[in-house]
């Protein structure tokens, strides 16, 4: 028999999930000649649906068939056939494939049905649909392909589909890379804890009203982040710097950072905070959560006291993107192969940089400009993005 005289015949099986079906089934396959040559199952909530391709002689095809039939029958399943065409089977690689993230607490049918009938106005090809949260459908990955690199625009629309909704939406070419980052950095204020150090100091010193108008003016773009840190920190003099440090050991961490931290530390990533803040206070969650590099700005002190100066070189957004480069050439690491979070307008150069940057929680401006971003939750949803299942972390988790 020529591969031109072979039929080409699917062969879908379903029914309650047990051990050893697919071996019962592949044995009948090898016994009788039959030649598989595609599979692929999926279980949901304990029911199967198992898709074999089979290529068989005509002449001698029925007694692979009948077997299957047979074995299935007597396992408690059903079975399907259909002959598939020879225009049917064409293996004709698609320009681009893309890994479609989607994370929210409300994601359900409605959600689920916005996302893939956007996907079929671009005429994207679904390949494999799976969840990524245990209990709740809180998060799903879908592996889809495109005529044509347009990821860009297919995000947008998905983006728009879902704006009035609490469903975050990432899309990332599906490549080795996205399943193998090595480094996770992430600004500090806002991000990693749940303050913004400066404010906390401002208060402390009697001065927040005034720091608040300068970060306003920032905000308003009349002055850039270098002149309105160092107008800030200037309200800051004679503070002592042991209030500064008590602070330190009371920072609130953000909801999921440790759980994150521990996942990946665990998976051998690296890990940095990358900060327009201040030295003691990056440095102090480098100690608490065992985090690889810190950077931020380094205060300057007298006697014990703040003068009001920040040490050069100040960490501007130029310089957050700068140091996220030296830290993946330090360890060889690729930057497709980074990811950087952060929350506001100064941390849009590092994410550029990143191979995925994330807007967390973040100002409208950022979450345009990022690859993707998370609305609600906490940190550790960022493992969602990375193709981990909940089961996954949880075994990670309980293992530490």
């Amino acid at each position: 028999m020529t591969a031109d005289d072979a039929q080409s015949i699917l062969v879908t099986v379903y029914g309650q999930d047990t051990p050893g079906i697919t071996a019962s089934l592949t044995k009948v396959i090898a016994d009788n000649h039959g030649t598989l040559v595609d599979i692929e199952q999926v279980v949901v909530q304990g029911q199967l649906t198992l898709c074999l391709l089979l290529s068989v002689d005509p002449s001698d095809g029925d007694p692979v068939l009948k077997e299957m039939l047979f074995a299935a029958k007597g396992m408690g399943l059903e079975m399907q056939f259909r002959l598939l065409e020879r225009a049917g089977l064409s293996e004709m690689a698609p320009a681009a494939r893309y890994a479609v993230t989607a994370i929210g607490d409300d994601l359900g049918g409605a959600g689920v049905h916005r996302i893939t009938r956007v996907l079929a106005d671009h005429d994207a090809n679904i390949e494999h649909i799976r969840r990524l949260s245990s209990q709740r459908l809180v998060s799903l990955e879908i592996i889809c392909s495109l005529a044509s690199e347009a990821g860009h625009d297919l995000r947008q629309a998905l983006i728009a589909a879902v704006a009035d909704t609490d469903i975050d939406i990432a899309v990332q070419r599906e490549r080795l890379t996205r399943r193998n980052k090595r480094l996770v950095v992430m600004d500090m204020d806002s991000t990693l804890i749940q303050i913004e150090v400066i404010d906390e100091l401002a208060r402390m010193h009697g001065v927040v009203d005034r720091v608040s108008e300068i970060t306003a003016k920032a905000m308003a773009g009349e002055l850039d982040f270098e002149q309105s840190l160092r107008a800030r920190v200037g309200l800051l003099e004679g503070m002592k710097y042991e209030q500064a440090l008590e602070l330190s050991r009371k920072l609130p961490v953000t909801d999921g950072a440790r759980d994150l931290l521990r996942v990946i530390q665990k998976l051998g990533y690296k890990t940095g905070v990358i900060s327009g803040g201040f030295t003691f206070a990056a440095n102090s969650l480098k100690a608490e959560l065992g985090v690889d590099y810190a950077y931020a700005n380094e205060l300057e002190i007298k006697d014990g006291v703040l003068t009001g100066r920040v040490l050069d070189p100040v960490v501007t957004p130029q310089r957050k993107a700068d140091l996220l480069d030296a830290i993946a050439q330090r360890e060889g690491i690729a930057l497709e192969q980074t990811i950087a979070v952060g929350d506001g307008a100064n941390d849009l150069t590092m994410l550029e940089r990143a191979g995925l940057g994330i807007a967390f929680h973040a100002k409208a401006r950022l979450k345009e400009a990022a690859d993707t971003s998370l609305s609600a939750g906490g940190l550790d949803r960022i493992l969602y993005l990375l193709g981990l299942h909940e089961r996954e972390v949880t075994e990670i988790l309980r293992d530490l």
